[in-house]
């Protein structure tokens, strides 16, 4: 079910100006993209953005959404909230109770591990940035392995000029792309 709420839309380039690049973060020659002052000040918005790059037939079929550590929480949490879905946490090594099953991924700066309870249905995978697509990839892999169906993902930001990500024959939805 789809919440009506009464605010004013603001568009991809409105959201995008409370996005504010940090360069040389977290290691020399990256720019990090700060969610914060967009979440601050634009939340609601925001959630609403995402929650329209699907039709509502792909809500309906959705079941769950998965959200990736950690700012991907606050955005799957808030859709899920929405579109009154089911809420998966997918983690980074050593925050879930078991048993979990355990992925390794590359990211644009180094590796990392992700890993994901046991589970099913249709899951939305939700992170905010689409960088190398790594881990979109072993976020797949793990709701795949733990049981459940990946139906779709959803990223906030999409750093195009990095990948060409697609898993399965899925692609993700982007509320804001970088082409440089």
């Amino acid at each position: 079910m789809t919440a009506t709420l009464n605010i004013q839309s603001l568009s991809q380039q409105d959201l995008r100006k409370y996005i504010h690049d940090v360069p040389d973060f977290p290691k020399p020659n990256i720019v990090f993209r700060d969610i914060s002052p967009l979440l601050r000040y634009h939340f609601q918005e925001t959630i609403i953005a995402l929650s329209e790059l699907l039709t509502s037939v792909e809500w309906y079929n959705i079941d769950l959404i998965g959200g990736i550590e950690s700012r991907g929480f606050i955005l799957a949490a808030g859709l899920a909230a929405m579109q009154g879905k089911g809420f998966v946490k997918i983690r980074k090594a050593g925050k879930l109770p078991g048993p979990v099953i355990k992925r390794a991924y590359g990211l644009e700066y180094g590796e990392d591990v992700l890993e994901m309870q046991h589970g099913t249905g249709n899951i939305l995978i939700v992170d905010d940035v689409l960088a190398t697509g790594g881990t979109l990839k072993a976020a797949a892999e793990l709701a795949q392995e733990t049981g459940h169906e990946v139906a779709g993902f959803l990223c906030l930001i999409n750093l195009a000029y990095l990948n060409h990500f697609s898993w399965n024959e899925l692609t993700p939805r982007n509320l804001i792309t970088y082409e440089a």
